[in-house]
């Protein structure tokens, strides 16, 4: 698909509901000893392969347009299955399911998806899990397809060695049905939406600096949960709007968790223009994911660099970073992210060849990249490489380029934004 340089974009838009909130809403919910109800769910193939899974697991799942119904049987009820379990595409359902099923005593699950999932690790997960005394044997020492036994688990104090919001999310998980207090610490802040969905689900959890504690629990009882706007979608809207020379946008509604809004904190370090009532970092855990409406104008932009602390804070937009540095006075340099290889694609590579092809330049480190900032993309061809924001990142360059691009798999964007390429027409 052909996207052409924009002269500016302008309107408003509702971003699409939270995927990563999504997943946890879904999961959480299918925990819960009482029916709970899902306002504002994606509805998306990453997070439609949550709802099927749960469903595979004996949880009751009704959709009503954006709203999701879900009963299940309680923390200690999942139901084994009869065939493996599909998370298709969805690493964060990868990863969290196991800490769950790792306690369901005696029971059997298998766990398998695509071709990209079967290349992306699950030891980091399988290696805590094991030390509460989870059985889980993965293929080739640490990719899936993978198989989880529950068993009885005892507390942790785990260190990772890595931040990580899908690592940390699936020992506290986990920990809720391990005796005694599970510590996890983390050596840098990442997502905290886990955390908050178990506080207003009445589990014992706090967080005292890195460390995050979550004692064992009888049952979880969850309110209704509202997702807001994903601001990891918004963030391709709020890059082609501080690239496009003359634009002014309204995106409404999205979600400013402080832990979510460090893409928004790199680009207005660059000089974008990018305003909201975002979130304040803070030590106290609160149950409420904050909402805002964010204004977004074409400004001016100068290179910087994203040290490792700041990675797990913009980890999926990342590759974004380097489109802006493309078009920044100096350099641009993300340090720190060695993550990125082992995402839907290896984004390291994607990102670097991807944008050479269009002009830039920009060279390939072990954990990162650098980009030396020319003010302009000539345009030419992308591939996605079949990743969702590989080809969001091709359509935003197209607009901000000289000549266009052309996005090989495209359709991938419905992997976590659907309407991507509507909504973003609609702007122009």
């Amino acid at each position: 698909m052909r996207f052409d340089p924009s002269a500016r974009l302008t309107g408003e838009l509702v971003v699409p509901p939270d995927k990563s909130i999504s997943h946890r809403a879904a999961l959480l919910g299918a925990m819960a000893a009482e029916p709970v109800r899902i306002e504002n769910y994606l509805d998306a193939a990453d997070t439609n392969s949550t709802l099927a899974a749960m469903r595979a697991l004996g949880v009751l799942v009704e959709v009503r347009d954006e709203e999701v119904m879900m009963r299940g049987g309680g923390l200690r009820e999942a139901r084994e299955p009869d065939e493996p379990i599909d998370v298709g595409n969805a690493g964060t359902l990868m990863r969290l399911l196991p800490g769950w099923l790792a306690a369901q005593d005696g029971r059997r699950f298998v766990l398998d998806g695509d071709a990209s999932i079967r290349r992306r690790p699950v030891d980091r997960i399988a290696d805590p899990l094991r030390l509460m005394g989870a059985h889980i044997e993965v293929t080739d020492g640490r990719y899936p397809p993978f198989t989880v036994v529950g068993a009885p688990l005892h507390s942790i104090a785990y260190e990772m060695p890595m931040a990580s919001a899908q690592v940390k999310s699936s020992v506290l998980l986990a920990g809720l049905l391990a005796e005694g207090a599970t510590t996890v610490g983390e050596p840098a802040r990442s997502r905290d939406h886990t955390e908050r969905l178990l506080l207003r689900g009445g589990a014992t959890i706090h967080r005292n600096g890195r460390y995050v504690t979550v004692g064992d629990c009888d049952e979880l009882v969850l309110d209704d949960i509202v997702v807001p706007g994903d601001l990891s979608s918004a963030a391709f809207l709020i890059a082609a709007g501080v690239l496009v020379r003359g634009s002014k946008l309204c995106l409404r509604d999205v979600g400013v968790n402080w832990t979510r809004t460090g893409f928004v904190r790199i680009v207005q370090r660059m000089g974008g223009i990018v305003l909201g009532d975002l979130e304040s970092e803070f030590d106290e855990l609160v149950p409420e994911e904050p909402l805002s409406d964010i204004d977004v104008a074409f400004g001016p932009l100068e290179g910087t660099i994203v040290e490792p602390e700041e990675v797990p804070l913009a980890i999926d937009e990342l590759p974004l970073v380097a489109l802006l540095g493309c078009f920044a006075e100096g350099e641009t340099i993300v340090r720190g992210a060695a993550e990125l290889r082992l995402k839907e694609s290896d984004r390291i590579e994607g990102v670097v060849t991807g944008l050479r092809g269009l002009g830039a330049e920009i060279e390939a480190t072990p954990d990162g990249f650098v980009v030396q900032g020319t003010g302009r993309l000539r345009g030419g061809t992308i591939a996605s490489h079949g990743d969702h924001r590989m080809a969001m990142m091709g359509a935003v360059a197209g607009l901000a380029s000289e000549e266009g691009v052309e996005v090989q798999g495209m359709d991938a964007a419905g992997v976590s934004y659907p309407a991507f390429v509507h909504d973003l027409a609609s702007l122009v």
